[in-house]
Formats: C-alpha cells, structure tokens, sequence
C-alpha cells in the first residue's frame, strides 16, 4: 500500500484528489495539510492524521506519494521540495505558472528519481474520448478547426480570483483545454492569439478568455473559457474536410463524484454528440452516445506506476508543452499580438 499525503484540503484536495483515491487499489490516504479549521475537522472525520505543514509531513518516512492542491502559484516550490526529499509527487493541474517552473521541477524528478505526474482527468472526460475517436476513425475527415468552450455566469471563487496566484482563467479550465488541444492535434502549436476581458466580477483575474492556437499543419483550436456567458457554446464544435460535429454539455462525473457515488453518472440524451458528414458518397446525420471516461483511472494508473512500473499516463513531459502554450497566451493577451509558441 501507498501511503499518500495530501497538501491541501480545499474543493480539489476534499473532493476530487481524496475522493479518487479512496477509491483505488494500492493507495492509502494517510495525511492531510491544512490550517484551516473547518477543514481540519472535515479530515478528522475521514480518520486522516493531520498536519501543519509539508516540512511536518515529510518528516514521515511512511508518506511515500505527495499530492499538491494548492494555489497554483505553489506548486512548483511544493512540488520540488516533497521530491528533493525523495517523495513521488502528483500536482494538481496547473502544473506550475510557466515553463521556467516546470523544467525546474521536472529536473527534480530526474535528479530524485521519483515520479512527477500531474492530474490532468480531463483526458478520461467522455467528451473528450468521443472526439478523440471520431477523429481517429476518420468520420468527419480531415479536421482544420476546432473550437471547444466552457462558459458560465459566476465568479472564480477564494484564491482563483487573484491573478498572482492562479493564472487566471487560462490556468484553470483553460489549462484542460490546451492539454486536451495537444492530445487531440499531431502536430506542433506554432502560434497563439489571446483575448481576455474584465468587466464585472470581484478580483483580478479575467471574467472571459478566448485563445486561438494554430497548429504546424495548419489547424486553428480555439479555446473559450467564460465567467460572464449568460448563454453558453457547444462544448466541442470541429469541422472536417467531409463533416461536422456539435457536442453539447460537460462531462457528468464531478456532479456525480460531488454525491459520493461517480460511478453512476449518465451523460443526458440531449449532450450526445451530433455528427453530420458524408459515408459512402451519401450525406448522412447521426447522434452518437459518448464514451465513457472514468476519472478513477488516473490514481489506478499512478497506484500502477508505483506497483507495478506500468508507463505514467500522464507525464511530466508532456505538461511542458501545455506551460509554453499558456506562456505565449499569457504575453498576447498582454501586448495584444499574435506570439509564437517556443518550443525549444
């Protein structure tokens, strides 16, 4: 068993980290880092010894893998430090606030030969998967744009409202969506052009953020994310040379993970995705069920990592290229340019 710690407690350590690996073999919460009170008594209910502090934490030899659900602002240095100790380490998404950050930490992976991973479960949405498949089948031909949002009406909450420590919009769902834009697309992001608004809520982060990456062969992914959409986009729309595709609504299992029970989340008849393309020289229109994601199956990978030395599924590496996309996002939507993307 893998005894884990947790740093963190807040709405991503409660109740998604936690929460998750509760549910997987090989895994064992067996700490908590908080200070705050409410949140203290929250881990003391689950029977989880608590801690002050990561220095405090690590002082426990048993603690073997190190999650960190903090301000994203903290993550690198947290991060370093649990590996510098000789821990394994898991980080919330964002991986870090730039690139810089990221190859300090990935350093520390090497020099430690720990693992670094970062929880990216967006890759397991059904959404996502469904995409991913009817790209690979071939069904809508080949793709040359694809635009995917997230718009609600509401303000980013505690932390996430202060651009120093989160990013900012980008950092947050945005991050999902560039990390699922190079998952989907093979080919090298070559540019990014930002837009991003402030208008109404409390904070300095964006309320609004729209980012178009061109890719090498000429694709153009364009992410939304949206916290002053009274009406909301499709959450996929992506056009190919021979068809279409419209999917609507978010994956089901936060909501269902939120009630303690994701394993029973079903995707409304309505979300499924509706494809409109040409088969066998016929216009043919068709409504497909999503696949079905499991965010379970990042902790089993991470428990088969640590076992077993099955292959990470989400590496560190490959979060490299998600921190220079977001780099060059966040200098246009500064300087109101077009930036390319470094990809040295």
């Amino acid at each position: 068993m893998i005894h884990t710690g947790i740093v963190g407690y807040g709405f991503a350590g409660r109740s998604f980290h936690a929460y998750l690996i509760s549910l997987v073999e090989g895994l064992q919460l067996a700490g908590v880092v908080t200070r705050d009170p409410a949140r203290r008594q929250a881990a003391a209910e689950r029977s989880v010894p608590l801690y002050a502090s990561l220095d405090e934490m690590l002082e426990n030899d048993a603690l073997r893998l190190i999650v960190i659900a903090t301000p994203h602002d903290t993550h690198a240095d947290l991060a370093i430090r649990a590996m510098n100790a000789g821990r394994h380490v898991v980080v919330d998404k964002v991986m870090c606030m730039n690139t810089a950050e990221a190859d300090a930490m990935i350093a520390a992976s090497r020099k430690n030969s720990v693992l670094l991973s970062v929880f990216h479960n967006r890759r397991w949405d059904g959404d996502f998967l469904t995409v991913k498949k009817v790209l690979e089948d071939g069904l809508i031909g080949a793709p040359f744009q694809i635009e995917t949002a997230v718009c609600r009406y509401r303000s980013s909450r505690g932390w996430r409202s202060s651009l120093e420590q989160s990013g900012g919009l980008l950092f947050d769902w945005g991050a999902h969506l560039v990390d699922q834009a190079l998952q989907l697309v093979a080919a090298r992001p070559v540019s990014v052009d930002c837009h991003t608004h402030k208008h109404l809520w409390d904070g300095d982060t964006e309320d609004h953020a729209t980012c178009a990456i061109r890719f090498e062969n000429g694709l153009l992914f364009t992410a939304e994310v949206s916290n002053l959409a009274r009406i909301a986009k499709p959450r996929w729309r992506v056009l190919g040379t021979q068809g279409a595709l419209v999917k609507e609504g978010l994956d089901p299992q936060e909501a269902a993970m939120i009630q303690g029970h994701i394993d029973t989340a079903e995707e409304p008849p309505e979300h499924r995705a509706r494809i409109v393309t040409t088969l066998n020289g016929t216009l043919a229109e068709m409504s497909i069920e999503s696949l079905r994601g499991s965010w379970k199956s990042y902790y089993q990978n991470i428990s088969d990592v640590l076992h077993r030395g099955a292959t990470p599924a989400v590496t560190a590496e490959s979060m490299r290229p998600v921190m220079q996309v977001l780099d060059a996002a966040r200098e246009s939507a500064a300087t109101g340019r077009s930036v390319p993307v470094k990809n040295e």
